[in-house]
């Protein structure tokens, strides 16, 4: 029989690189102090051989695991799809590996695979808490584990420290850009309002509206699909209620409004502007292409993981470091130019 396949250790490392098993320790947890020459032989033997830590057996003798426990909806809408991947690429970069678990949006399931992921040994847990379906899975790992919830608004649980994108600041930017554009009536095709990002982004609405004065109406909420987009745009040319401007919550509903227009024979924009949210990817290949917000999801994976290692190693936040990320408007020709006058 052959020989059943075995691990690589830390010794075998040492054996092939010709160095103690001291030095590949040092290699591993303080490179920096090691000589050049030798670091590089090291990582060499590393590579060759497959050699990949045991997290398992570093964890009982640091009480650290370097597993960061991450819990998602698992919806593969482009926000919180996005959120989760840069979290993901952030723990990579800082050394840590993540254990992703989805959780039913049902408050059972969710507390229930929360208490699982607690049981993993993660050192800390990221929740995207998109809705609040997710709630009860941040109150579940919150009592005994540290912490960190991305979300757009702040899920009602002690304790529990929040990062995210300022979703009404990318509404009044959609607002009064569109304003400066000409357009005085706008209605706003609201998202599934148990969604956290929805409410925040029909309060910017709303602030920036009366703030203006404009013409400003809500309807929905849709659920965040074409589908939901284009059956509100159509009430709305059924009702002879047609603004000057829609705003959608999001790229996919407006895509929705976009067919729904073409569908009665109105031109974008000179009839109506459309604008949506989220800079879906293909949003600048639409016809016409989108305006719509970005969201800055790498800077805000590396935020949220900055500030849980803060609270696992018990350092002090840097003072300028935000809570929220400022979105960014992304003028395309769905809306008319900006007036500069």
């Amino acid at each position: 029989m052959d020989a059943p396949i075995r691990r690589p250790s830390m010794a075998d490392v040492a054996a092939r690189a010709g160095v103690s098993y001291q030095t590949v320790s040092r290699v591993l947890n303080e490179p920096q102090i090691v000589r050049p020459a030798t670091r590089e032989r090291v990582l060499e033997a590393i590579a060759a051989l497959g050699y990949t830590r045991n997290r398992a057996a570093r964890a009982l003798k640091t009480t650290r695991s370097s597993l960061i426990g991450m819990l998602t909806d698992g919806s593969s809408l482009f926000g919180p799809a996005e959120t989760t991947t840069a979290i993901e690429s952030a723990a990579r970069e800082a050394g840590y590996s993540v254990l992703l678990t989805t959780v039913d949006a049902h408050e059972d399931g969710a507390r229930e695979i929360g208490s699982e992921l607690l049981g993993s040994g993660a050192d800390g847990i990221l929740v995207v808490a998109a809705h609040e379906g997710m709630v009860p899975a941040v109150a579940t790992a919150a009592r005994s584990t540290p912490v960190i919830a991305v979300s757009a608004q702040a899920p009602k649980v002690p304790g529990v420290e929040v990062v995210g994108v300022d979703q009404q600041l990318g509404a009044r930017q959609i607002v009064e850009h569109l304003v400066r554009t000409g357009a005085r009536s706008i209605v706003h095709l609201c998202g599934p309002q148990d969604w956290f990002d929805a409410r925040a982004r029909l309060d910017g609405f709303r602030q920036a509206a009366g703030g203006l004065g404009l013409e400003a109406t809500v309807a929905g909420p849709g659920d965040w699909t074409p589908r939901t987009g284009y059956e509100l745009t159509n009430a709305l040319v059924a009702e002879g209620t047609l603004p000057e401007a829609i705003f959608a919550a999001n790229d996919m509903m407006a895509i929705g409004v976009l067919h729904a227009l073409d569908a009665h024979g109105l031109r974008v924009p000179e009839d109506v502007a459309v604008a949506g949210f989220d800079n879906t990817v293909g949003a600048e290949f639409l016809i016409p292409s989108l305006t719509t917000v970005s969201q800055p999801f790498a800077e805000l994976g590396r935020l949220a993981l900055e500030r849980l290692l803060c609270l696992l190693e018990g350092r002090e936040v840097p003072s300028d470091t935000p809570h929220t990320l400022p979105p960014r408007l992304v003028a395309r020709r769905s809306t008319r130019p900006e007036r500069t006058h």
